[in-house]
């Protein structure tokens, strides 16, 4: 079978080498000039993303990030107020895609391809690009993210929700780090909270993908509320005054905004994570979004990954939402080979309970963020899912399939 994949993330990449290896005749097309490289932060691991790698080619899961024991919350004078053991495996973006990308079969991967129309009959699908070109296949996949043009052409109506806050990111290089900060918060996903935020920080691979102690980075993240019209609006408008609805790039942020939000850290956070914000290169602004499909499969078109459910980051699913997706579809094709629509109404089927099962409970879990929760029963959320035994307890831990 012949597949095409819009979007050279992680979704697709996973898409690419999993559906190469039962078989497919994989070609991936990406917006971006070249391949992606640089982007994103830090990805906490779970069991299926292991699996996916494996299906994918990806043999040396011990070396995909850094081990912790446990996470641990420190209060604003920075001594430890909570502990819970819980080991795992972070990683980075970057770790991620380069690894990925090593795995694809050679020459299947185009960069600058902006899609712009999708075509379908009975016999195969056709997808037309901004630079004129045309591609034709027995399957198209949508795995370009939240930001989806594959969902915009096939379903317009379906449209991300801002959930109400933002989270700022940054990395910084563990070598930078003061003794103290790499003594106490370093080697574990360790938090620090607030009344309506929360930030957290643990370590990632460095430099090179390195994983050699003094080498690596500490990835950090800050939830802070922000109104959409005001606050929001702000934050995503540069030094120019050009305002990025769907997203400021990092090399854009208003000097004035980092500025602001690295003494609101001196004022409300650690001083482990004063000195993570202070030393920060390049602090980058992500606004939380949340969405949903009523459907994954159109015709000839599957969409996979964020391009169908976009889950607000606390449940760190989001890319192994997207690996269990590809195998997933995998598993249909190989289950139905001779009729396409069978395979993919048994992975919509099987694969829209998962997605929304994610996204309600990122939902629950980000409750204590919410600037305004709009009834009682999350008014009560918001005072019961923000406590350290609760968040250390839950975030960043897959939730529990009902069937």
């Amino acid at each position: 079978m012949r597949v095409l994949i819009i979007g050279g993330s992680l979704g697709g990449l996973f898409a690419a080498n999993i559906l190469h290896r039962i078989g497919c005749e994989v070609r991936v097309c990406e917006r971006a000039p070249g391949t992606l490289a640089g982007r994103g932060a830090g990805i906490a691991t779970h069991p299926e993303l292991f699996e996916a790698l494996r299906r994918s080619g990806v043999t040396s899961a011990f070396e995909v990030g850094v081990h912790v024991p446990g996470r641990i919350t420190v209060g604003c004078d920075g001594a430890v107020i909570g502990r819970h053991d819980f080991p795992q495996i972070l990683t980075a973006w970057g770790r991620l895609q380069n690894l990925l990308t090593e795995a694809l079969p050679a020459g299947c991967y185009e960069g600058a391809k902006e899609l712009k129309s999708i075509d379908q009959d009975a016999r195969e699908v056709r997808a037309g690009f901004a630079d004129g070109t045309q591609y034709s296949a027995e399957l198209l996949i949508g795995a370009d993210g939240w930001r989806s043009t594959t969902r915009a052409v096939l379903a317009p109506y379906l449209m991300p929700r801002y959930a109400g806050y933002a989270a700022w990111r940054a990395l910084v290089d563990e070598a930078q780090l003061s003794g103290h900060t790499r003594e106490t918060i370093f080697d574990y996903l360790a938090f620090c909270l607030n009344p309506g935020e929360q930030a957290l920080a643990y370590p990632v691979a460095g430099t090179n993908d390195s994983l050699t102690i003094g080498e690596r980075r500490l990835n950090f993240v800050w939830y802070r509320p922000a109104e959409e019209d005001t606050a929001l609006r702000r934050l995503l408008t540069d030094e120019q005054g050009h305002y990025h609805a769907d997203g400021i790039p990092p090399h854009l942020v208003s000097r004035a905004v980092i500025a602001e939000m690295r003494a609101d850290a001196t004022r409300l956070l650690a001083p482990q994570f004063i000195e993570v914000t202070r030393l920060a290169p390049q602090p980058f602004l992500q606004p939380i979004m949340e969405f949903s499909a009523d459907r994954m499969a159109f015709g000839r078109v599957a969409l996979l990954g964020d391009a169908a459910f976009v889950a607000r980051p606390h449940v760190g699913m989001g890319v192994t939402k997207a690996g269990g997706d590809a195998m997933a579809l995998a598993d249909a094709l190989i289950a139905h080979p001779q009729d396409l629509s069978a395979a993919l109404a048994s992975y919509e089927a099987a694969r829209l309970r998962v997605g929304k099962l994610i996204v309600e409970h990122a939902r629950f879990l980000g409750a204590p963020l919410s600037p305004t929760p709009p009834n009682e029963v999350e008014r009560a959320l918001a005072r019961t899912n923000g406590t350290p035994e609760f968040v250390m307890r839950t975030a960043a831990i897959a939730p529990t399939l009902p069937w």
